[in-house]
């Protein structure tokens, strides 16, 4: 089996002055992202994620909250967050 098999799907969405990451298969659905920044988190539109309007900052805050880091970012000043490894 190949390592591309095993690598989960990483949606990137990209802003100014940074990427929002969504990993699928590690959200579990807190909603913290909906409820924390709206405009730009809404699971009724599709794409679920839309970027205009918010700052670097605003999605940080928010990305922070999420409980199973189904969601990440790179910003343009080198922040960043990931998923932690996880053992198979």
């Amino acid at each position: 089996m190949s390592n591309e098999a095993e690598r989960p799907r990483v949606l990137e969405y990209p802003g100014n002055g940074f990427v929002i990451t969504w990993e699928p298969a590690r959200c579990r659905h807190a909603a913290e992202c909906v409820r924390g920044l709206p405009r730009v988190f809404d699971n009724t539109r599709r794409p679920w994620i839309v970027t205009d309007g918010a700052t670097a900052d605003e999605v940080v805050t928010v990305v922070d909250r999420c409980p199973s880091y189904a969601l990440g970012y790179r910003t343009a000043d080198g922040r960043s967050r990931t998923a932690p490894d996880t053992v198979r």
